[in-house]
């Protein structure tokens, strides 16, 4: 097939590097614009961007010439890596001229014609793009999101349980690395030897995005699932990998076998069209008592599979586990190339 060719929106920062990283080689799309600030466009992206992704900046990008977050970039597809700020007016812009836009920012999450978007989830929310098209009076662009980090990983591991046993109530205390935080991130002084039981806005977002995600379309409207969810941030001084303690009440009584069964063999749309990143294995279920940890497990599936640990009984609910994603890749960037992927496949986006 034809290369679609893409845009990469907020390219310098943190997400922004994972976008170009990931994007490399990638059978579907071509890199041919990437966008940042008014004050780095015009200069090369070697020149601005400070790397901080392991692996080498790709040659293929490094003389690209930073342009203006705004209509006349070259692609059809742009990947929003902007920060909240400034996020919102300018992704409508260019949905409005036409552009499609897959956001990894928090600005349209919640917007109720917009999908809010994690593919093994909920991919029968896709068809409100047709309602926003009609809505905002868009001919062809359109926004699609992808959730919070935490979200996401969180999500991907209820799934399998709310389709097969129900869910009413889930607690959930994340442990988040400094990277969420994006580059700089948090000073040294703040973040060493220490634990900060506070993210600013984080709280909400776990408590209110899963609701839209684990809900259903009914007639181009957004119903919420019925699920109770109190949720507690942490940043702590991991640089990538997320891991949350969860603890969940089931809408009837099921052994722990069957749990750990629901997540093990849980695939979905994506595995079965072979997505180009999408992972075998959404959810990788560790037995050892001390698994998983960001260090040895957050690239699982090439850092898109969620991988949860010690399975086992709640005495306040029904039953506890710790669930750890990449939060730069499944959370972020990886998370948005795999919606795209989707659309894809379902004939929304075409070369």
């Amino acid at each position: 097939m034809n290369k679609i060719k893409v845009g990469i929106l907020g390219a310098t920062g943190t997400v922004g590097q994972r976008f170009v990283q990931l994007l490399q080689g990638h059978p579907w799309f071509e890199i041919t614009a990437l966008a940042a600030s008014t004050a780095s466009a015009g200069r090369s992206y070697g020149e601005v961007c400070r790397w901080k992704v392991s692996s080498e900046m790709p040659p293929l990008v490094r003389d690209m010439t930073l342009e203006e977050c705004a209509p006349g970039l070259d692609c059809e597809l742009v990947f929003s890596a902007l920060p909240g700020e400034v996020a919102g007016p300018i992704e409508e812009d260019l949905a409005e001229a036409g552009y499609f836009v897959s956001s990894n920012a928090k600005n349209h999450r919640l917007d109720p014609d917009v999908p809010l978007l994690i593919p093994e989830v909920n991919p029968d929310h896709i068809p409100v793009i047709e309602h926003q098209r009609r809505r905002r009076g868009w001919g062809r662009g359109f926004i699609v999101t992808s959730p919070n980090c935490s979200v996401t990983q969180l999500v991907l591991a209820l799934k399998p349980l709310q389709d097969s046993f129900g869910l009413t109530m889930v607690m959930v205390t994340t442990m988040q690395a400094i990277s969420g935080a994006g580059y700089p991130g948090l000073p040294s002084w703040d973040i060493l030897e220490n634990v900060i039981p506070h993210i600013g806005g984080e709280e909400e977002k776990v408590e209110t995005e899963p609701l839209k995600l684990l809900g259903r379309l009914d007639s181009d409207e957004f119903q919420q699932a019925s699920i109770a969810i109190s949720a507690q941030c942490n940043r702590v001084n991991t640089v990538e990998g997320h891991l949350q303690a969860v603890s969940v009440r089931l809408a009837r009584e099921v052994e722990v076998d069957a749990v750990v069964e629901a997540l093990r063999s849980f695939t979905a749309l994506p595995q079965v069209l072979e997505l180009p990143s999408a992972p075998r294995r959404p959810i990788v279920v560790r037995e050892e008592v001390d698994r998983p940890q960001p260090r040895y497990d957050r690239d699982e599936e090439r850092g898109m599979a969620v991988v949860v640990g010690r399975v086992r009984e709640c005495p306040v609910l029904d039953y506890k586990f710790v669930v750890l994603g990449h939060n730069t890749v499944r959370g972020a960037a990886g998370g948005s190339i795999l919606n795209a992927e989707l659309l894809v496949a379902e004939g929304y986006l075409r070369p």
